[in-house]
């Protein structure tokens, strides 16, 4: 018998929360946000594409706290819905920050 089988019914089995999901998400989200910012490097410097590196550099940096809180609840057993409630809140706010990062380059193109 597996360990899924004998789960109660409140409990969901290991690795199938929303973790499994954003672990895999924020670690390509981080090839992204540096794909982003290696590309911009092509362009000729200017404020607003300083601005844009400093923002995807540090949204990358944001994609990784939530990649580590995601793994962090997978493998902790006491505390795993609160590391892996964080890493969605982490999530959301990195999306939110890629989100100002494009609105910042497409103003900043002009």
């Amino acid at each position: 018998m597996s360990g899924a089988a004998n789960a109660g019914p409140g409990s969901a089995p290991r690795g199938t929360g929303l973790s499994a999901h954003i672990l895999p998400t924020s670690a390509t989200m981080i090839g992204v946000c540096l794909t982003a910012l290696y590309i911009s490097l092509l362009s000729p410097f200017s404020g607003g594409r300083m601005v844009v590196d400093k923002l995807l550099a540090v949204d990358a940096l944001v994609f990784l706290v939530s990649a580590v809180l995601s793994f962090l609840s997978m493998r902790v057993h006491g505390r795993a819905a609160r590391f892996e409630s964080l890493a969605e809140n982490v999530f959301i706010g990195a999306l939110g920050l890629l989100a100002l990062g494009a609105l910042v380059l497409a103003f900043a193109v002009s």
